[in-house]
């Protein structure tokens, strides 16, 4: 089922039925990654392809005659004290049931928009499981894009077709709390350190809304709302602060199963009943992002994928349609050298209904390129990736696994993959790379 039939159920039926996913008893085992969607997954995605007026009040295309309408329910405005001189704001989502300061926010209440489940109807995974790599081979294929982190020695792997329908995990990586995350409509993938400064460690759930189509999670120590894409606390007491980023790129399973063969596979025994492997949202990263309220940057295609790097307040976007043309990029941001990897063999998470049939997007990554001092130019060949000062070889995290620096690895930059919509509407100064024969 394509894009065109994807159309006839409507983006709030979807949530609906998420939601009520939450609730469904898990199964004995999880669905093979092949399974036809059965119980608490949608009967038909949302539609990729929805055209929606900028600022429209309703975001879901009407439903077909043969399918019945399925509503999500209506948010009551909620009025909050803004101080003796100014009027009164209203808030344009349903605050009943939060604990949340609402009177602190650094954000516009209007950009704001429900993306249909309630608090938590997409529920964060708080203890999770894991895997061995052998045993996480019988049901990943490798293509399957993943989100792969490494703290401490310990590498673990949060595939994609289970974030895709849990968008949070909790978890603990070489006794560092953190918080994974993914947002599919924006093709988010993050990692914060949940530790504040003064030391209180935070864990987050979903609040059910968007901003500029991207999550909006919150703490459940404070119920502060935060801004998936920037890490800022953006609602309540916590307003202004900062989660810390942690590198974790998308790569393919392959990929990591070859850099860390006794790493750990996030587990499909969520104790969730989730048709895990499929994706609810065919077609989106094709067409246009319904969901999206905000401006358009017309420098790239809304949903062309890019590479980001955000440092001493000058961001840039390397396009993934300019980095398979050119798969080593070596690019100086402020006073930052950085190379950036691109290398083909990942698919996308938010293609074909089975995420494994998936087109190939490919992958990317971004590193200091340097060794113990030892400044380092790459090339590309074959899969992989060479330097020129020793004829060592590196793959795409960064490790190099042949020549004089075997067993040397690169030192991380924070970078993420996103479609360039979320991005450029947070980041609208962003230095587009055009590539190396346009400077």
């Amino acid at each position: 089922m394509k894009l065109g039939t994807v159309l006839c159920l409507g983006v709030f039926g979807l949530a609906m039925q998420i939601a009520m996913a939450a609730c469904a008893p898990a199964p004995a085992s999880p669905p093979a990654a092949g399974a036809t969607a059965e119980q608490g997954a949608p009967a038909d995605p949302p539609a990729a392809g929805a055209t929606a007026e900028q600022g429209a009040s309703t975001p879901a295309p009407s439903p077909a005659a043969e399918d019945p309408p399925l509503e999500a329910p209506v948010a009551e405005p909620t009025p909050v004290p803004t101080g003796v001189s100014e009027p009164e704001v209203r808030i344009p989502f349903n605050t009943s049931g939060w604990k949340t300061n609402f009177e602190k926010h650094s954000i516009d209440y209007s950009e704001i928009f429900s993306g249909g489940p309630p608090k938590d109807g997409i529920p964060a995974i708080d203890a999770p499981a894991f895997e061995t790599t052998s045993q996480a081979d019988e049901w990943l294929d490798a293509r399957e894009p993943l989100l792969a982190l490494e703290i401490g020695g310990e590498a673990r792997a949060y595939p994609l077709q289970i974030l895709i329908w849990h968008e949070i995990v909790n978890d603990v990586v070489a006794g560092k709390p953190v918080v994974v995350t993914y947002c599919p409509l924006c093709n988010t993938a993050l990692v914060f350190d949940a530790t504040r400064p003064d030391g209180q460690v935070l864990d987050f759930g979903t609040t059910g809304n968007l901003r500029f189509s991207d999550l909006v999670m919150y703490d459940r120590q404070t119920e502060s709302w935060w801004q998936q894409i920037t890490g800022e606390a953006i609602i309540g007491d916590l307003t202004g602060e900062r989660l810390e980023f942690i590198p974790s790129p998308i790569v393919s399973w392959a990929e990591f199963k070859a850099a860390y063969g006794d790493g750990q596979v996030l587990s499909r025994k969520t104790g969730f009943n989730r048709p895990y492997g499929t994706n609810p949202y065919i077609g989106y990263d094709s067409g246009f992002p319904f969901l999206f309220r905000g401006p358009l940057d017309p420098r790239l295609a809304a949903s062309e994928r890019v590479a980001t790097v955000f440092l001493g307040g000058a961001a840039v976007a390397f396009p993934f349609s300019v980095l398979e043309k050119e798969p080593v990029v070596h690019y100086t941001l402020g006073d930052q050298n950085m190379v950036v990897f691109y290398k083909k063999g990942t698919a996308s998470a938010l293609d074909e209904e089975l995420i494994a049939n998936s087109a190939d997007v490919g992958a990317t990554n971004v590193f200091h390129p340097s060794v113990e001092d030892q400044a380092l130019t790459f090339r590309p060949q074959n899969e992989n990736f060479v330097d020129e000062q020793t004829g060592s070889t590196w793959n795409l995290l960064g490790q190099a696994i042949a020549g004089p620096l075997e067993g040397s690895a690169l030192e991380p930059i924070v970078s993420a993959n996103h479609f360039w919509f979320a991005w450029a509407v947070f980041k609208p100064d962003t230095v587009v790379y055009r590539g190396e024969s346009e400077g």
